[in-house]
This record gives structure tokens, sequence and C-alpha cells, in this order.
């Protein structure tokens, strides 16, 4: 897949299913790794996009150039939206953390499946109940983990309305995506979105102040794991499983970052997470199964043979 017109996969295979595992696994690490580093998230935002940019866009250029040059102005400005909507989930969502509780951030950016569904419902895409379910489920889950702490301060709304905004700007961002990633190669298009992801947030580092310089040699060392980890272990496999399964498939498994990375945390810092974490995985998890399900059974129905 990656091709320009290649197809979609047909059914959701072993190794698909592997590969969404290893992006959540790999995004979950993000959290240990900038505990790690002890940077300004805004840092390693910014960081991690250029990093990774810095190893996928020559590689497009060279393997796929002609691809490249031959890309319409439709798809150069979708691959330069999708950039720029990865750059505001950014933006929007680290600077929510000032405001509100680290709770009620995470799990209002964690909405994203749900606005991926309304926003694919809208352009006319199909929702079976059994998705909306396993997204509910989900959304619950996260809810749980969070102990319902929306803060009530008008501060803390702001930083509420900061991280929906976050997860609205990430929706776009997969839905931007899935649909030129069934025309155009993985590397052409995380290429041009991350280098257009690390140009916006350049100058938002700019405005904001964020120091950019003077780390220690480790520290500048946490930020390659971060883009070959979370950035194209995590993202960048996830922006290929766009080219194979639905929107709202990918966005709902990452909605199980938190259970791995408390999994991870209790390995790396000995964080007991509590009963109401545990709980909240389990609907998480639950609400992962159920939505897969559906797109296995999606699929399945579009192969059955008309009689």
């Amino acid at each position: 897949m990656g091709a320009r017109g290649a197809p979609a996969a047909h059914r959701l295979s072993p190794r698909l299913l592997g590969l969404l595992a290893l992006g959540v696994v790999s995004v979950a690490f993000s959290s240990i790794l900038i505990r790690i580093a002890e940077a300004p998230a805004l840092a390693v935002a910014f960081y991690r996009n250029v990093a990774a940019a810095a190893v996928l866009l020559p590689i497009a250029l060279v393997r796929h150039g002609d691809e490249v040059r031959s890309l319409t102005r439709r798809e150069w400005g979708t691959a330069l939206l999708a950039g720029a909507l990865l750059a505001a989930h950014f933006a929007l969502w680290i600077p929510s953390l000032s405001y509100t509780s680290v709770a009620a951030s995470t799990v209002l950016v964690t909405t994203q499946p749900a606005w991926v569904a309304l926003i694919g419902r809208a352009l006319g895409e199909r929702v079976s109940r059994r998705a909306l379910l396993g997204i509910g489920l989900a959304l619950g889950g996260a809810v749980l983990i969070s102990g319902g702490d929306f803060g009530i301060s008008a501060r803390a709304a702001f930083g509420d309305l900061l991280a929906l905004g976050g997860a609205v700007a990430a929706a776009g961002y997969f839905l931007a995506g899935r649909r030129l990633r069934r025309r155009i190669s993985l590397t052409t298009y995380t290429g041009l979105a991350y280098s257009t992801t690390a140009v916006i947030l350049a100058g938002a580092v700019a405005v904001s102040g964020t120091p950019v310089a003077g780390f220690e040699p480790r520290v500048w060392g946490l930020f390659l794991l971060m883009a070959l980890g979370p950035q194209i272990g995590g993202h960048t496999v996830f922006n290929y499983l766009l080219g194979h399964l639905e929107a709202g498939t990918v966005a709902v498994a990452v909605t199980g970052e938190p259970v791995v990375a408390s999994l991870l945390a209790l390995a790396f810092f000995g964080e007991v997470p509590s009963l109401a974490a545990i709980a909240g995985g389990v609907l998480i998890l639950a609400g992962i199964a159920i939505t897969i399900s559906a797109e296995a059974r999606g699929r399945a129905a579009e192969l059955a043979p008309v009689e």
C-alpha cells in the first residue's frame, strides 16, 4: 500500500493488528521519555517532529521524487492541512496543562475518537452502532481514569476548551491523513506533514519563548529516541494504518495509550495505578476490542457475495 491509487486493505489481518499494538506501545513510551528528559513539552514536540522530518523527508524526495513532483494542488493542500492540524493538536493541548488539571486535560484530549465519528458522519460516512458502543466504552474508561475532575473555575474551563480543541484537531489530522494516505506513499505523506508541523511549532516556540537550546547531551539523545519511538514508531505507524483501516478504529486504539503508559510507569517509576485507573483501563481495552470487531465485521460484509 502507499502507491497512488492503490486500494485499501479489505480485512483486519494479524499483521495490521500487530502494527496497531506497536503504535500504541510506541506512543505510550512518550510520557516515560518526556519525564526522564525533563525538558519543556513544546520543545519536545518541536524536536521530535524536526528529527522525524529530517529522517523521512529526504527519503521521500529520493525514493518518491516523481510522486512529490506529481502531487496535485489539492493533495499538497491536504498534506499541509494534516501537518497544521497535528501542530494545532500540540499547540492547544500542551498549554491546557497550565490551566486545568492533568486529569481533565488528558481525558478531554482522548475524546478524539468521538470527534472522528462525528466529523466522519458529517462527511457522509457510516458509523455502525457497534463501533459507537466501542467508542463510548473507551471514552467512559478515560473519564473513569480521570476521576471525573473537569474543574469548575473559569481558568480551568479555558484549559478544558484548549484540551477539547486539541482533541478536535487530532481527529481532523486522522481524517485528513486517512483520505490522503490512500493515494500517496507513507514517506511522502509523513515527510510533508511532519515538516509542516515542525515549521508551525517553530513559530509557537518563538512566540511562547520556550527554551530550545542549552540541553545536556542526554536530553538531545532522548529527543532522538522520541522521534524514532513515539513519532516514527507510533504516529508514522498510525499513518500507515490509515491507508488500511477506518480512521475511527485507529483513533480509538490510541485511547489504549494511558493503559500501556500506566504499566510502563509502574515498571520504570514504581507508580501503582489506582483501582479507578485499573477499571478504566479495562473499559478502554473493551472499547478497543469492540471497535476493532466492528471494523472486521464491516469489511467482511463488504466482501460478501451479492445474491
